[in-house]
C-alpha cells in the first residue's frame, strides 16, 4: 500500500507526467515509423518523410506563434484574465487557419504544374490538416497552461492510438498508400480534437471574452517568440530541402532514419521546456532573478547529464537499433553512423533550447528572432558548401552543428547581462543536482516505513 502511493505521488508530479505524455507519444510514433518503413518503399518513404517535415514547419509556425506567448500570459492568471488570454489565442489561431485555407486553394491549383511528388501533397493538403488539428492544439495549450499535464497525457494517447492503429491495419491489409496514410492522420487527429472540445479542454467558449488589448498583447509577443520554436524544426527542414533535391527520396529516407531516433533526446527535453515554461515565469514575474537562473542551470545541466548517458549507450549499440526500427535493410546503410553524430551532437540541444526559452521569459523573444536569422543563414551556408564539394547526407548532418553553437555563443551574453552566472557552472550545478535526486528517489522508494 505505501508503494503504491509512492508511485501515485510520484505521478501527480506535473514534470513526470509531462515526461510520461511524450514518451508516449514517442513511443507510438516509433511504432508508426517502424511500421511504415517496413510497408513502403525506400522511394515512398522519403516523400512521406518530406511532406511530414514541411508539415511539422507550418504547424510550428502556429505553435510558436502562439504557445509561448499563450503560456506566458495564462499560467497563474485571475480567472478573467486567462479567459481574455484564451479567446485571443482561439482569435489568432483560427486567423491564422483561415490564412492557410485561402494559401490552399491557390496553392491546390499549382500543385497540377509541379513534378515533386512530396511537394504535390503538401499543396494539397497542408490546410485540411491545419484545420483537423486545431481543437487537438488549443486543447494542448489551455491543459498546458492550466499545469494539466495528466489531460495532455490522454489527448495524446487518443490521437497515438488511432493513428498507429490505422497505420497497422492498412500495412496488414497492404493497403499502405501516402494518400491513405495522410487521410489516417486527418482523421486521427480530428476524433482526438472532438473529445477534446466534448470535455471541455479547449475552452472555445472564451473566444467571447477577448479584447483588443490581450489580442494583440499575444500578437505582439508571437511575432517574436515564433523564432524560438520554429528553430530546431526549421533547420531539420532545410537540410530535408537539399537532400531530397540534390541527392533524392531514398537519401532522405537515410538520413531519417539515422535522425529518427533523436526522440529519445526530445522526450526529456520537450517534457521539461513544457512543464518548466511556468517555473521560469513564476520566478521572473516575482523579481526573483537569481532563483530563475537558478532552475535555469538546474534543467539545462540535469538534462545534459541525462542525454549524455544516452548518447553513450546509442552509440555502442548504433546498428541493432536502427535494424529495431528500420528493418535490416537500413543496417548496411549510412543510417547508423548518422545516428552516432546525432546524438553525440545532441548534448548541446538543452544548452540550446534553454537559452532561447529563458530569453522569452525575460521578455527578450526579439534576441531569438535576430537570432534564428543567424542560425539560419549559416546552416544554409554549411549544407550547400557541404553538398557542393561532398555530395554525402554526412555533411548535412555535421553542418547542424554550426547554428547551435552560434545559438549558445549569441544567447550567453544577454542572459549574463540579466543576471550573472558561469556557463560551464551550469554542468556542475546539473550533475550535483541529478546526485541528489537519484539518492532521493533511491530513498523514497526503498526506505522502510516506520512500524
Amino acid at each position: 500500500m505505501a508503494l503504491l502511493k509512492k508511485v501515485l505521488s510520484t505521478y501527480n508530479n506535473i514534470h513526470f507526467q509531462s515526461l510520461l505524455g511524450n514518451g508516449v507519444m514517442a513511443i507510438f510514433g516509433v511504432v508508426s515509423i517502424g511500421i511504415l518503413y517496413r510497408a513502403l518503399s525506400f522511394k515512398d518513404i522519403g516523400i512521406y518523410v518530406f511532406f511530414m517535415s514541411i508539415l511539422g514547419l507550418i504547424d510550428t509556425l502556429r505553435s510558436g506563434f502562439l504557445t509561448t506567448a499563450f503560456i506566458k500570459f495564462y499560467s497563474g492568471a485571475a480567472k478573467e484574465r486567462a479567459e481574455e488570454v484564451a479567446g485571443a489565442a482561439w482569435c489568432l489561431a483560427l486567423m491564422l487557419t483561415g490564412g492557410s485555407i485561402v494559401l490552399n486553394l491557390i496553392t491546390f491549383l499549382l500543385s497540377s504544374y509541379i513534378d515533386n511528388e512530396g511537394m504535390i501533397l503538401v499543396l494539397k493538403y497542408f490546410s485540411l490538416i491545419t484545420l483537423a488539428t486545431l481543437p487537438s492544439f488549443m486543447a494542448t495549450l489551455v491543459v498546458q497552461g492550466d499545469k494539466r499535464f495528466d489531460r495532455l497525457l490522454w489527448l495524446r494517447m487518443i490521437n497515438q492510438i488511432l493513428f498507429t492503429g490505422s497505420v497497422g491495419v492498412l500495412a496488414y491489409f497492404h493497403k499502405s498508400t501516402l494518400t491513405s496514410i495522410i487521410i489516417a492522420y486527418i482523421v486521427a487527429f480530428l476524433i482526438a480534437g472532438i473529445v477534446a472540445m466534448i470535455l471541455g479542454w479547449t475552452m472555445l467558449s472564451s473566444i467571447k471574452k477577448v479584447t483588443k488589448s490581450s489580442f494583440l498583447e499575444l500578437f505582439h509577443f508571437g511575432k517574436y517568440s515564433v523564432g524560438t520554436m520554429v528553430s530546431s524544426n526549421l533547420f531539420k527542414v532545410t537540410d530535408i530541402f537539399f537532400i531530397n533535391f540534390y541527392l533524392g527520396p531514398a537519401a532522405l529516407a537515410v538520413y531519417n532514419l539515422g535522425g529518427r531516433l533523436m526522440q529519445l533526446i526530445e522526450i526529456p527535453l520537450l517534457s521539461f521546456v513544457a512543464s518548466g515554461m511556468p517555473s521560469l515565469s513564476g520566478h521572473y514575474n516575482q523579481g526573483e532573478k537569481g532563483e530563475m537562473i537558478y532552475v535555469m542551470k538546474k534543467m539545462i545541466g540535469m538534462l545534459t547529464v541525462f542525454i549524455f548517458g544516452i548518447a553513450l549507450f546509442s552509440i555502442i549499440f548504433a546498428e541493432p537499433l536502427i535494424g529495431l526500427i528500420g528493418g535490416g535493410k537500413y543496417v548496411n546503410t549510412e543510417a547508423p553512423h548518422l545516428f552516432r553524430i546525432f546524438m553525440s551532437m545532441a548534448i548541446l540541444a538543452p544548452a540550446d533550447r534553454f537559452f532561447a526559452l529563458t530569453l522569452d521569459v525575460i521578455h527578450k523573444p526579439k534576441i531569438n528572432f535576430y537570432k534564428i536569422l543567424i542560425m539560419l543563414s549559416a546552416n544554409l551556408l554549411a549544407d550547400y558548401v557541404g553538398l557542393i564539394f561532398f555530395k554525402s547526407v554526412y555533411t548535412i548532418t555535421i553542418a547542424n552543428l554550426v547554428p547551435v553553437v552560434l545559438a549558445i555563443t549569441i544567447s550567453y551574453p544577454y542572459l549574463n547581462k540579466f543576471y550573472k552566472f558561469n556557463f560551464w557552472n551550469i554542468y556542475v550545478v546539473g550533475y550535483r543536482e541529478s546526485i541528489a535526486l537519484i539518492k532521493q528517489v533511491y530513498s523514497s522508494v526503498f526506505a522502510k516505513d516506520p512500524a
